[in-house]
């Protein structure tokens, strides 16, 4: 090697090196910066005059990042943030059922009106104990009404939450394709390049906390971002949009629909830069992070909690009121069947019917009594072919009920209104037995004659659990069912059912502690207790202790799994911060070992020069 050689090979090392100095200057500086990646500078081999390795140097500048590790980091980050958000929102719907064993629980403010009942029962004529269970039932549906108000915020929490999310995800996105901009075709000889890819990494770590996301590397510094999905976000500088049409303040009857006319929510558009849009909460798009237990906590978890108190409500309320009157046997000529009057029967009342066919086979009907434009409960689809549930318009009076019922059941029965409005129901002659018939209503009298009693209204309305063109009654009726206000204004009532009762009669405080503590009901599939197959039954107070052991249970869960989800982040993050993070003892070490390579690079500068100078002078 000539002198020269040795002096450019010189030149380079220096030069190399002290890249490499600024380089782990900067790393250091660094150490403690959110989302800076270790860099290191890349060092080749140059050749001269034929001359393998005979200098050095450096062709750009290295992140020193695990792109597997930091992928699993995001995903994981996302699930973090869901569970993180989702245990949030359960603890405090904890608090809103009260803490258990308090006097304020939901539990016991329910025990508290049972006790009351019970007392009466037992002492039926006094005034006190009348005014105790007035008291108690009130405490009762201010309860509700407040548990249902506390709901109903947690939802609209979650409404607003979504509109905050939406717009620092679009934040984050634009920023992304703003760097991915500014990367396109930037060389990789210095810093600048490297921090902007680290701005970027933060952006999408910032997305990753809103929604799962999936990262595609492109050439060119490029990155394409898409949902869970494959909904395209970011793609090189071109970015979609979201758009959310928040809904404000969210009552019971505010429910999420992919129909636009039935929606009564906030939902997710995605605008792509040519104007195409997407449902992404009709899409299942957004499955992970934040947003994902916002909406999953307002559409599903918080609906079903309010639905599990509109149900309790709605069957407490027509336990105490609803009156079956069993049909009367009747023959005309050859045919038999039964009578009975339906006057009194409201919109969601029913008639039953029980017939056995020519097979000997057992047949049982529930006609169900509907408004104008009313509809029937969903039907379970494994319900027996055996047990029917039909509904009736009742609104167009008796000859429509008749011709109705005659248009659907006229192959098996014959139905007829014989006077008044009075159902009757005879077997048709083809081998078909009416075995029986009765009509269930709700009682509007607190003098009906009979023990059942209207305790509790709607805003001053019978329950019955209607479902009219505006809706079911039962949605969101824990919010406004109220004791009624006849009886609040004559508490000697809840022993009087009709004229002349004794005082000291305990037929209807028998009855309201009976229906309370040990009447068995069914409760719908829609409450989250029992399901389609299998529905549940029991009484009130044991579906109560089945809704806070429920809730109770599901905010435990949400808990674990926040537990165990912010492990896997943090241990993820650690991992990530070791192989990708500035390590201060290697840095000194490469540190150490630059200085030792920038001396030997000088004393090899320094020796040539002493060469030269020689040779120079030796020189005639």
């Amino acid at each position: 090697m000539s002198l020269s050689q040795a002096l450019s090979a010189a030149l380079a090392g220096v030069n190399t090196t002290q890249q490499g100095l600024s380089v782990i200057a900067g790393n250091v500086a660094n150490a403690n910066t959110p989302g800076y990646v270790e860099e290191s500078t890349n060092q080749v081999e140059v050749g001269t005059a034929g001359q393998g390795g005979a200098s050095v140097d450096s062709t750009g500048i290295n992140r020193n990042l695990n792109t597997l590790l930091q992928s699993q980091l995001w995903t994981e980050t996302s699930g973090g943030s869901y569970a993180d958000t989702t245990a949030s929102l359960y603890q405090q719907l904890q608090q809103i059922y009260g803490t258990p064993g308090s006097s304020t629980s939901f539990d016991a403010v329910y025990n508290n009106f049972t006790a009351a009942v019970q007392s009466l029962a037992a002492n039926p004529g006094a005034n006190t104990q009348q005014t105790a269970v007035i008291g108690a039932a009130q405490a009762l549906t201010q309860n509700l009404n407040s548990m249902t108000a506390g709901i109903q915020q947690l939802r609209t929490q979650a409404e607003q939450g979504i509109a905050n999310d939406v717009q620092s995800a679009n934040n984050a996105l634009q920023q992304i394709a703003e760097i991915n901009q500014q990367l396109e075709g930037a060389s990789n000889s210095d810093s600048a390049a490297a921090t902007l890819e680290d701005q970027r990494d933060q952006d999408i770590a910032q997305l990753a906390q809103l929604m799962n996301v999936r990262v595609v590397r492109n050439p060119n510094n490029q990155i394409s971002v898409f949902t869970g999905n494959g909904q395209q976000l970011v793609a090189g500088a071109q970015v979609s949009q979201l758009q959310f049409d928040n809904a404000g303040t969210l009552s019971a009857t505010a429910q999420w629909s992919a129909s636009a006319s039935q929606d009564g929510v906030g939902t997710i558009t995605l605008v792509s830069p040519g104007g195409v849009t997407t449902d992404l909460i009709a899409d299942n798009a957004i499955q992970s992070g934040e947003l994902a237990a916002y909406i999953h906590m307002r559409d599903s978890l918080l609906p079903q909690a309010q639905t599990q108190l509109d149900e309790l409500a709605n069957q407490m309320s027509q336990a105490l009121s609803n009156n079956t009157t069993s049909g009367t046997p009747v023959t005309v000529g050859a045919q038999s069947g039964y009578s009975v009057d339906i006057g009194s029967v409201l919109p969601g009342n029913t008639v039953q019917l029980s017939y056995t066919d020519g097979s000997n086979v057992q047949h049982t009907v529930t006609i169900v009594s509907l408004g104008a434009g009313g509809t029937l409960p969903p039907q379970s689809p494994s319900a027996s072919p055996d047990n029917q549930t039909i509904g009736i318009d009742f609104s167009g009076g008796m000859s429509s009920i008749v011709s109705q019922l005659n248009a659907a059941l006229g192959s098996n029965l014959q139905f007829s209104n014989p006077s008044g409005t009075v159902l009757q129901v005879l077997n048709n002659g083809n081998g078909n037995v009416v075995d029986s018939l009765s009509a269930t209503s709700t009682a509007t009298s607190l003098t009906s004659g009979n023990a059942p009693l209207p305790l509790f209204t709607d805003d001053g309305s019978p329950i019955t659990g209607a479902i009219t063109a505006g809706g079911s009654q039962t949605t969101g009726l824990a919010g406004r069912i109220a004791v009624n206000p006849a009886l609040v204004a004559s508490p000697a009532n809840l022993v009087a059912y009709a004229a002349g009762t004794p005082s000291g009669d305990a037929t209807r405080p028998n009855f309201i502690l009976q229906q309370l503590t040990t009447a068995a009901l069914t409760f719908p599939p829609s409450t989250g207790i029992g399901d389609a197959a299998a529905l549940y039954s029991g009484t009130l107070t044991d579906y109560m202790s089945q809704v806070v052991s429920q809730q109770s249970q599901a905010a435990n869960a949400a808990s674990n799994l926040q537990q165990g989800q912010d492990t896997v982040v943090s241990a993820l993050q650690h991992r990530f911060n070791d192989q990708s993070g500035v390590n201060i003892d290697a840095e000194m070490s490469n540190l150490i070992a630059l200085q030792n390579a920038y001396g030997a690079n000088a004393r090899v500068m320094s020796t040539v020069a002493q060469m030269m100078s020689t040779l120079m002078q030796a020189v005639p």
